[in-house]
Formats: C-alpha cells, sequence, structure tokens
C-alpha cells in the first residue's frame, strides 16, 4: 500500500464516480480516506496466523425451539377467530370503489 493517499488520487476517483467535489471537500475527504487506509495498513501488519477465522468472537448456539409438527388448525377454527365472515371466508371492509 502506499503511504499516503494524495488530493490528485482522491479526485481521480471522484471523477470516476462522476462526483463533482469542491476544494473543502477534497481536503476532506482526502484526510479521511488517508485515515482509512492508515488502519487497513494497521490491520495488515498484525500477525494473525495462529488466529482461527470466526464469524463471532464467541461461540453461537442455536436457541430455537425443536421443530416438532402439530396437527393443523382446521378452516372452522380459524374462521372462529374472525371479526366478520361472509360465504365462509374472512370479510374485510372494501379498499376499493370499482366492482371485480
Amino acid at each position: 500500500m502506499p503511504d499516503s493517499i494524495s488530493s490528485a488520487e482522491v479526485e481521480h476517483v471522484a471523477n470516476l464516480a462522476r462526483l463533482r467535489l469542491s476544494d473543502e471537500e477534497l481536503a476532506t475527504f482526502t484526510k479521511q480516506l488517508a485515515a482509512v487506509l492508515d488502519h487497513a495498513r494497521d490491520v495488515e501488519a498484525l500477525e494473525l496466523d495462529e488466529v482461527e477465522p470466526m464469524s463471532h468472537p464467541i461461540p453461537v448456539e442455536n436457541v430455537m425451539r425443536e421443530d416438532v409438527p402439530v396437527e393443523m388448525l382446521s378452516h372452522a377454527d380459524f374462521l372462529e377467530q374472525a371479526p366478520a365472515i361472509e360465504e365462509g371466508r374472512f370479510l374485510v371492509p372494501k379498499i376499493l370503489e370499482e366492482e371485480i
């Protein structure tokens, strides 16, 4: 990695992204991108050969209950809970003015 990122490089990337930056924005983004690259260099320098790759820093266990099949509710059981029924179906408020 290069030691730092120049304003010209930031401007080039901005042009590729079709971004127009003011001089103030260019200076701000150059400083911010330099900090990001410095941090990436710090991470790259770490000795991680003995570290096992992992997705979580602590062991993760499945905390859900076991999936046990149960008897399915009947049509009547569903309709029993409905506030309004018409012709064996849920009755809901009309939302469209036109007839289908």
